[in-house]
C-alpha cells in the first residue's frame, strides 16, 4: 500500500444546481456539450491506464452512463467501496458531464467542503454506500484533472489500497 498525500484545491465559484430526484443530475454551471463530451472523453482516456479497470455500461445510471469497475481479480476494496458490482464511479458523458464515484473518509470530506461534490441523495440507504457522491461536471481541463486525480482515489480504494492523507488531516 503505497501512502499519498493529496490536496483539495478549492473549487471555484458557486456550487451548481442539481436535481435531487433520481436520476441525481446536474442542471446548473454545463460546459457547452462539444466542450463536455470532450473533456469526459478526456478523462476516461486518463482513466484507461488504471491496472484492471474495464469500462462498460454503467449497473446504476441512465444508458449511455459509462461505468469504471473493476476486475474480478482485484477488487479487494470494502463493500462500500463500489456502486454496484465491482462498479467504484461512473460518468454521464451524454447527459450532464457529472460523475458519480465513491469517495472514502477523510477524502469526501474534503471534496465536499471544497466545493467539488455533493453527497447522492441516496447515499447511506440500503444498497448505497454512504460515500457516494456526485461530482460535478467539469468546466475546463484543469477541472478535469483535478476530478481525475479524484476517481483515481476511488480506484485505490476499490482495490483496497486506499492510505491516503488530506492535507494535515489524519488517516
Amino acid at each position: 500500500m503505497t501512502n499519498t498525500i493529496f490536496t483539495v484545491p478549492q473549487r471555484a465559484g458557486e456550487r451548481p444546481i442539481t436535481d435531487l430526484r433520481l436520476p441525481h443530475t446536474q442542471i446548473s454551471q454545463l460546459p457547452a456539450p462539444a466542450l463536455g463530451r470532450e473533456l469526459s472523453r478526456w478523462m476516461l482516456d486518463q482513466l484507461s491506464s488504471l491496472d484492471h479497470v474495464v469500462f462498460g455500461s454503467s449497473l446504476r445510471a441512465p444508458p449511455g452512463t459509462i461505468g469504471l469497475f473493476l476486475g474480478d481479480c482485484c477488487g479487494c476494496g470494502p463493500e462500500r467501496a463500489f456502486l454496484l458490482g465491482r462498479e467504484f464511479a461512473h460518468v454521464h458523458i451524454e447527459d450532464d458531464g457529472s460523475l458519480h464515484a465513491i469517495l472514502p473518509e477523510p477524502l469526501r470530506r474534503a471534496v465536499l467542503d471544497a466545493g467539488w461534490a455533493e453527497p447522492h441523495p441516496l447515499a447511506g440507504q440500503p444498497t448505497v454506500s454512504p460515500d457516494t457522491v456526485m461530482i460535478y461536471a467539469p468546466r475546463d481541463k484543469g477541472e478535469a484533472e483535478t476530478i481525475v486525480a479524484l476517481v483515481r482515489m476511488s480506484w485505490l480504494n476499490a482495490r483496497g489500497q486506499y492510505s491516503v492523507r488530506v492535507g494535515d488531516q489524519p488517516l
